[in-house]
């Protein structure tokens, strides 16, 4: 077995490569790094004066770094793209790879809390330096607050009761574990619709833990800013709310998606989409890898 599949399988890979539309000489990111499986496709592409730069904030991310001279790792978040685009010197890019799931290697590894498979402390920060952990947001946000994030995060109907259940746990013990946490949270839960309840109460903590809006905000704005006319921009996504925002900036250049018109009522977007209809990953494919059965592929060019 290879490091890269170790760590996480590579989804939509072919597809994702080219809908970059790469040639030898050009100037490509790929913001999620990961495994690095889709930097070493892009570099497989690339001729001598091609350049890659690649994103990831996971220190775990730096053992699969490629050794290349055409190649830069970035140990940062991708919200901040533009910083280090000025600051390696590179003006515009001619296409920019978004790959938004979790890495599989965060689910496997019962000390990151990634997973409810497995008991571990609540941490599940992608940047283990910094930043609020899940058991700082159960132990210490409001009621109010923590069933907004259930709600806005996780699309969970039981939101408030979820958030009083946790609030008056807390009361008494500070929540931890994760085995401390599901034994709290599951009697709201059947048994049959259990795992599937748990995943989307899971996904909530992990967004707000690292602000996963904010930042795909930020940098989904920094990259119709730093491309070519021309340049592609390629994401995958993996959940409604992320999807909705990448689908919203492809068609309107906003995240909102406030539709502004010219005078012949024409749609004003920074963007023409190469797929009108987004891209999924085939049966065999999500039989090889089972994450990859909510992933969505969208491209668009710079106008």
């Amino acid at each position: 077995m290879t490091e890269e599949v170790v760590y996480h399988v590579p989804v939509l890979l072919e597809e994702s490569i080219s809908g970059m539309n790469i040639y030898p000489d050009g100037t490509y990111i790929d913001v999620t790094f990961g495994g690095g499986g889709h930097s070493k496709r892009i570099l497989s592409e690339l001729g001598p004066k091609g350049k890659l730069l690649s994103f990831d904030q996971d220190e775990d991310a730096e053992k699969n770094i490629v050794n290349d001279k055409r190649f830069t790792f970035v140990r940062s978040n991708f919200r901040y793209l533009h910083n280090f685009m000025r600051y390696y010197g590179i003006d515009k890019a001619d296409a920019i790879l978004a790959d938004l799931g979790v890495s599989s290697h965060h689910f496997d590894d019962s000390e990151r809390g990634f997973s409810f498979r497995f008991d571990g402390k609540l941490d599940m920060r992608m940047n283990k330096r910094s930043g609020i952990t899940a058991a700082d947001i159960i132990n210490t946000y409001d009621e109010e607050k923590l069933a907004s994030v259930f709600y806005l995060y996780g699309e969970l109907k039981n939101n408030r009761k979820l958030a009083s259940v946790i609030v008056k746990a807390r009361c008494d013990n500070k929540i931890e574990t994760i085995d401390e946490f599901l034994s709290v949270i599951k009697p709201l839960f059947g048994r049959e619709r259990e795992k599937k309840e748990y995943a989307k109460v899971f996904q909530a903590l992990r967004i707000e833990v690292n602000q996963e809006m904010e930042a795909l905000k930020e940098m989904l704005y920094a990259a119709t800013e730093a491309l070519k006319p021309g340049g592609r921009l390629v994401v995958i996504t993996y959940h409604s709310l992320e999807d909705r925002m990448v689908k919203n900036i492809m068609k309107t250049g906003n995240i909102e998606g406030k539709v502004e018109q010219d005078f012949f009522g024409n749609i004003l977007s920074p963007y023409t989409l190469v797929n009108n209809k987004v891209i999924v990953p085939t049966d065999a494919e999500m039989q090889r890898n089972p994450r990859s059965r909510s992933a969505k592929l969208r491209i668009a060019e710079k106008k």
